[in-house]
């Protein structure tokens, strides 16, 4: 059940890279960035309420504050770089590129959860350094 929502994921992430370029010609991308991060905030609580998990936000540790914020400021740095790097190269090109997350992500929650490095995670990884790297540097 897990990758069917990360499929969705991947599409309206896909959808969020052409909109977003369409959206930010003639725009100051931090504008961009911040009138973005209005919507998903209304959208982000609304499902909080229409759920009804808002009565549960006193139950949320120190631990959990914390990384939630951490979490949170490293989102809202990723959509500045990724607004400008989308504002001044191509969606085929910063899109992939982008994705150099999932390696990154697969190495830390190895070092920092303890998540098992197996040969297919590793495989995986390394073909989306690899379409990454063939973007960047082959002219």
């Amino acid at each position: 059940m897990w990758w069917i929502y990360a499929l969705l994921s991947a599409s309206f992430a896909a959808l969020t890279a052409i909109f977003a370029k369409i959206g930010i010609k003639g725009v100051d991308t931090d504008l961009a960035t911040a009138i973005r991060t209005v919507i998903i905030l209304v959208l982000a609580w609304a499902l909080v309420f229409v759920k009804g998990t808002n009565n549960t936000i006193g139950s949320l540790t120190r631990v959990n504050w914390i990384f939630l914020i951490l979490s949170g400021a490293a989102t809202g740095l990723s959509w500045i770089f990724y607004f400008k790097a989308l504002q001044i190269g191509e969606v085929a090109w910063v899109a992939p590129v982008d994705k150099l997350s999932v390696p990154i992500a697969i190495v830390l929650a190895a070092i920092f959860l303890g998540e098992p490095l197996t040969v297919k995670t590793v495989s995986a990884a390394l073909l989306i350094m690899a379409g990454s790297f063939i973007l960047i540097f082959w002219k």
